[in-house]
């Protein structure tokens, strides 16, 4: 897929109700996010303001102008030690999952992390997430870490894994 096909920038305000809507469209599956519900845009503000495009991004890719994917730079743990660290999340719009996309956001998240100062990202993902942990996987990414049955999705029991890659020294 050439560059030329996608456009990959920084969100704005007027996205979050995209990346709720793709967000949303998940959680029945009960597969990509521990929500059970859908959330509101509103809800999101606080979490979208949490993003700045030189330390924590929060990217959509355009496809023919429509937001097709989008992949968000979280904090984690929140202290400073682990300034070094981010969590990356990656949702794809159904109608344009398995098209690459995932790949595309991949690529473009390792190679930023120099210029973001993290040496290290992390994914939280189920464990019957069996696509989401083969595209890590595939990039480098191995499993850290194992929770067994954290997640109650309306009665049944989901493990929760903890993956991650160290991007540089």
């Amino acid at each position: 897929m050439s560059e030329q096909e996608y456009i990959i920038e920084d969100a704005t305000l007027n996205d979050l109700e995209r990346i709720v809507e793709i967000y949303n469209s998940t959680i029945s599956s009960r597969k990509v996010t521990a929500d059970l519900e859908p959330i509101s845009v509103e809800s999101r503000v606080p979490w979208f303001r949490e993003h700045t495009p030189g330390e924590r991004p929060l990217w959509v890719l355009r496809k023919d102008g429509v937001i097709a994917a989008w992949l968000s730079f979280q904090s984690f743990y929140g202290r400073p030690a682990y300034s070094g660290t981010a969590e990356i999340s990656i949702y794809i719009a159904e109608e344009y999952r398995s098209q690459g996309y995932g790949g595309i956001l991949m690529r473009r998240a390792i190679e930023a992390c120099r210029k973001l100062r993290v040496h290290t990202l992390l994914g939280f993902v189920f464990a019957h997430n069996e696509p989401s942990l083969g595209l890590l996987k595939k990039y480098g990414f191995a499993e850290w870490g194992y929770l067994p049955k954290v997640a109650n999705m309306a009665g049944v029991e989901r493990d929760l894994v903890i993956v991650g890659r160290r991007v540089y020294p």
